[in-house]
């Protein structure tokens, strides 16, 4: 399988880069609001400290994303691939936020568009881990067709174990229903 878990896609909205340590500042602009992880499990994620472990983490997971707006190059959030597993043919698309200024406008939806896409290429499932209280991210994750199939406890990067729920989406069910 010749999956690269860190690719430059673009569309006509957003357009994603591998994740670099220089862009430590210019993302934690946009993390740095405490609305941003209001339903998330790990709620504050805003504070400098909290957001140091947690892109520490999406650099070492060789999957993270900056997202900007292809327009204006502003950089608008992060989202990353992980946990490739060639026996199950599956990916994990997760760890994604994005700037409240870009809430409700189709940024997600395009986000989530390219990188299923591409996953869809070498993968035949995709898996998303949700937070059992981040009801804005279940949303929007079962509005791209994803069904929930299991409860796990799932402690990130040297942060408290949380329940998350598992969500599935299926390459032909994307390909039948693609955006």
């Amino acid at each position: 399988m010749n999956f690269d878990l860190q690719p430059t896609l673009e569309n006509e909205l957003i357009k994603i880069v591998p994740l670099q340590e220089e862009d430590f500042e210019k993302l934690y602009g946009v993390a740095a609001d405490p609305l941003v992880w209001e339903q998330h499990p790990n709620k504050n994620r805003y504070q400098r400290e909290v957001f140091q472990n947690f892109f520490k983490g999406a650099m070492e997971s060789k999957g993270a994303f900056l997202i900007t707006e292809k327009e204006t190059g502003n950089v608008i959030g992060s989202s990353r691939y992980y946990e490739l597993d060639e026996e199950n043919n599956s990916v994990a698309v997760g760890y994604t936020f994005i700037g409240r200024a870009y809430w409700g406008k189709g940024h997600n939806k395009a986000l989530k568009k390219l990188m299923f896409d591409y996953a869809f290429q070498f993968v035949d499932k995709i898996i998303l881990h949700i937070g059992e209280t981040n009801f804005r991210s279940q949303k929007a994750t079962e509005k791209l067709g994803a069904k929930k199939i299991d409860t796990i406890e799932v402690a990130y990067y040297g942060e408290p174990v949380k329940t998350n729920f598992v969500y599935q989406v299926d390459k032909e069910d994307w390909i039948k229903n693609s955006l």
